[in-house]
């Protein structure tokens, strides 16, 4: 059998900002674009690639509905997460000015966290498929006076100039991406490491499971960071939850939390226990 080729898949096209997450963690490794989260997801269960970069939320839009639905079909484990701030810069042609621009393109929810200095300007927002497509074209189409909101790599790939970064109105906008591989990785436990460990479940059919569920965690102390419910195979009973906890697996108190979890729920599946990035130390938009 072939070695798994040093590539991380993402979804995208080439300078987006999952891209720039890539060349980020993974320098070394070859990023590799798809047209959609399911290519990119399996891409890694069929050995084509090591890993792939997911967004699963976004602290202005929220989550990425899609990934909740796919993440339990995949099989796939989360080995680690990654927070990239998002840094929209507007880009025009080599040699050209703020001063001759009259339109800009970016996907519309760029477009809308650079309102208040798009109207500054007074150039007309055009929307587009996305921010690194909406940079493509513009280097296919050189025109002085259109712009594209993308990220510093998307400058760098199609040979554009950054004529303003920071160009959205309110900063802090930071997207939380998932490190998926085929196979488990659960890390060795360091007593002076923070852990975050995502958990998939499924409720019984009981009156008050979900708070029977998650009982455990708070009489063992357990600090929970996330909880998202999703429907799966259009289910109206027993809803699925995705549930993020600090913690390792390896920890007394929360094995006994874990037990107990899986005495109220009818399905239970860890998808991951990672390494918790420096971001949640600085910052706690996902925990409040």
């Amino acid at each position: 059998m072939s070695a798994t080729p040093n590539i991380i898949a993402f979804q995208g096209v080439e300078g987006a900002y999952s891209h720039l997450s890539c060349r980020r963690v993974f320098p070394t490794m070859e990023a590799f674009a798809c047209e959609t989260f399911v290519e990119a997801m399996l891409m890694v269960v069929q050995g084509k690639s090591k890993l792939a970069m997911i967004p699963l939320e976004n602290s202005t839009a929220g989550r990425v509905e899609e990934i909740y639905r796919l993440m339990p079909k995949s099989q796939l484990h989360i080995i680690g997460e990654h927070f990239e701030p998002v840094n929209h810069c507007l880009l025009g042609v080599k040699g050209g000015s703020i001063e001759q621009l009259k339109t800009v393109s970016s996907h519309p929810q760029a477009l809308a966290q650079c309102d208040s200095h798009i109207k500054q300007l007074n150039i007309e927002p055009i929307a587009g498929f996305d921010t690194a497509g909406s940079a493509f074209e513009l280097a296919q189409n050189p025109d002085p006076s259109h712009a594209a909101i993308a990220s510093s790599l998307a400058a760098e790939l199609y040979n554009l100039d950054i004529l303003q970064e920071n160009f959205q109105d309110v900063t802090g906008n930071t997207t939380r991406f998932l490190i998926l591989s085929r196979e488990q990785g659960i890390p060795e436990r360091k007593a002076d490491t923070a852990y975050i460990t995502s958990l998939m479940f499924t409720v019984r059919n009981i009156p008050a499971a979900l708070y029977k569920a998650l009982g455990g965690f708070a009489t063992n102390g357990i600090n929970m960071v996330k909880l998202e419910s999703y429907i799966r195979n259009g289910l109206t009973k027993g809803a699925s939850f995705h549930l993020d906890v600090e913690g390792h697996p390896d920890d007394r108190m929360m094995q006994y939390a874990l037990q107990e979890l899986a005495f109220f729920t009818k399905e239970m599946r860890n998808l991951g226990t990672y390494e918790a990035h420096e971001f949640r130390a600085q910052n706690q938009f996902l925990q409040d």
